[in-house]
């Protein structure tokens, strides 16, 4: 698979990464089972997708240690990518970026994870009660003390919203300050064909500066492939059945847009799927991206790695670009 680089220390990544939430967090719980996760995570490694994103919270803590039973036979094989900074609670998720904190839940996911040094760690949120630049200097020790090799920040969920300016100001004012601190290498946000917006600032911001982009959600949460059927309803624990784009209404009203995926697949042959031109048009939006799609089935994890190969031209771009906005928002 090609290989894409993440920061200025150059650290590389298999093109299309691997998103293990699904395995065991948000989305159905009847159909996570551990051990077909873990043969797609090491599907994944096979294919070249090194990049394992991951985070304490996700379960919580069962994300990490099903990772870490992979890394425990293959460490060489993967680029570990973990998160730090909210907790679980009952019925609620709260941030926590005390220094303190931010130490002793990095010990405690090297340990889940079966491994000596965290490739990448990122903050999953920003606490509103501590100075984001003292839980970035935490972060920053455990660089300096070797457990960890580089520091990333995740937008997923922290946009400030249209009403107080671009979609991503906040996000790049803290990058701004964090970035005194010390080095950002890499940006999670979400970016797809049906939610762009990261394209307006926050990808420019990135390039300009050599800092890597994780796209999360690069398939729309499942919808860009196509395989979802309009009012087929999810499980409770199913973070779709709360998305406004996954009302039965809202999923018929964006069928053009997977019609639209299809249409370019088609070109490529017979079998280009939805999901590959999906996952191609993240990649070509620049070299510093990676998309991180989820996946908890070998067959999906094989499809997804294809796409590192599927170039797509200018007309296939331009089509893609001309596809109807989606309908349905949180904003």
């Amino acid at each position: 698979m090609e290989r894409r680089t993440i920061g200025a220390g150059a650290l590389g990544v298999g093109a299309v990464g691997l998103g293990c939430m699904p395995m065991s967090w948000a989305y159905s719980g009847s159909r996570q089972r551990g051990d077909e996760s873990l043969r797609a995570v090491h599907r994944a490694l096979d294919e070249g997708s090194s990049l394992l994103d991951t985070a304490d919270m996700y379960g919580p803590f069962t994300n990490e240690l099903l990772v870490g039973r992979a890394l425990k036979e293959r460490r060489e094989d993967a680029f570990v990518s973990t998160k730090v900074g909210l907790l679980v609670g009952e019925q609620h998720i709260v941030a926590n970026g005390r220094p303190g904190y931010v130490k002793r839940a990095c010990d405690a996911s090297l340990r889940r994870l079966q491994t000596d040094v965290i490739d990448l760690y990122q903050l999953h949120r920003a606490d509103p009660e501590v100075p984001v630049e003292e839980t970035w200097g935490a972060m920053a020790e455990l660089v300096r003390a070797g457990k960890v090799r580089a520091l990333g920040l995740c937008a997923v969920g922290a946009r400030g919203g249209r009403r107080s300016g671009g979609l991503y100001d906040g996000t790049i004012r803290q990058l701004r300050r964090v970035q005194q601190v010390f080095p950002v290498s890499a940006v999670e946000a979400e970016l797809s064909v049906w939610s762009p917006e990261a394209l307006e600032s926050l990808l420019p911001w990135c390039a300009a500066r050599g800092v890597g982009f994780l796209a999360a959600m690069p398939l729309g949460n499942g919808f860009l492939t196509g395989t979802l059927t309009p009012g087929q309803g999810f499980e409770p624990d199913d973070m779709r059945a709360r998305h406004p784009r996954f009302t039965a209404e809202m999923m018929a009203a964006n069928q053009p847009i997977v019609v639209g995926l299809r249409r370019v697949a088609a070109r490529h042959g017979e079998t280009v799927t939805a999901a590959q031109v999906a996952l191609a048009w993240v990649l070509a939006q620049g070299r510093h991206v990676i998309p991180v799609p989820g996946a908890k089935r070998e067959r999906w994890v094989t499809e997804n790695a294809a796409a590192a190969g599927l170039r797509l031209t200018p007309q296939d771009l331009a089509e893609v670009a001309g596809l109807p906005g989606a309908q349905g928002s949180w904003e």
